[in-house]
């Protein structure tokens, strides 16, 4: 069960990681907060070795999410190539 929890915990440190470099480029202060508390959450499941600090980080993000603060999504339209212009 160990193992799976030092899994867990490091793709919740990739994770925070990502959004850390997201940070950089987008400065929106809403990823910078997500990241936190998907580092946090990693941190404390290693320390205590136990599965509760991923779900309760994983529950928390999603509700950070909900409440805003993931930046939106910029998509370009999808341009056909087979079409002249």
């Amino acid at each position: 069960m160990q193992i799976v929890i030092y899994f867990f915990a490091a793709s919740f440190a990739f994770l925070a990681v990502a959004l850390v470099f997201t940070y950089q480029r987008t400065r929106h202060y809403g990823v910078i907060v997500l990241a936190v508390v998907y580092g946090a959450s990693a941190v404390l499941a290693v320390a205590l070795t136990h599965w509760w600090p991923l779900v309760a980080g994983f529950v928390l993000v999603w509700v950070l999410r909900l409440l805003g603060l993931d930046p939106d999504v910029r998509r370009e339209p999808a341009r056909d190539e087979n079409v002249q212009q």
